[in-house]
């Protein structure tokens, strides 16, 4: 049997294999779809919380604005998303879907269900929900040592934000 550390650090390291392949096979079925894993994760995102400022996007993507302001250009010119003025800063636009937006995200259901019912198809749902309280922990462990490392004045402020 493996000493505990052993495990842990397989463990994070199979942790980001698995985040890779997951990359990867989403970006395999939205190509199939004329879509990019990027776009797909734009649309539910705005879904879920329409109005967000780009800023906000680029955030909870964790990529850069430019990158994000790009993606956005094309899903504008694609007719899936609108910019809309902020009420309050002019140098901010609020993002929405369109009607051909929501449109695309009803076409995308079913495919992402067939992920889902594909990576998890011998996960059990007691297994499922373990699993998903251990990751939610990682990411809080994580989130806490990064405020840690980042000095105790930021961490104050972070921990505030959260």
């Amino acid at each position: 049997m493996r000493a505990s550390s052993d495990n842990r650090r397989e463990f994070l390291f199979q942790l980001l294999d698995v985040a890779r392949a997951a990359r990867t096979f989403i970006d395999q079925r939205a190509r199939e779809h004329a879509m990019t894993r990027a776009q797909w994760g734009v649309l539910v995102r705005l879904e879920r919380q329409e109005g967000m400022t780009q800023a906000e996007m680029a955030e909870q993507m964790e990529i850069q604005p430019i990158s994000l302001l790009r993606l956005i250009d094309r899903l504008c010119q694609q007719d899936l998303v609108e910019r809309r003025p902020h009420p309050s800063d002019r140098r901010a636009n609020l993002l929405y879907l369109t009607a051909k937006g929501r449109a695309v995200l009803v076409r995308m259901k079913p495919v992402g269900d067939a992920i889902v019912a594909e990576v998890f198809e011998a996960v059990a749902e007691s297994e499922m929900s373990a699993l998903l309280d251990s990751l939610l922990r990682i990411r809080e462990n994580i989130r806490d040592a990064g405020l840690r490392r980042s000095g105790p004045e930021r961490a104050r402020v972070l921990r505030h934000v959260r």
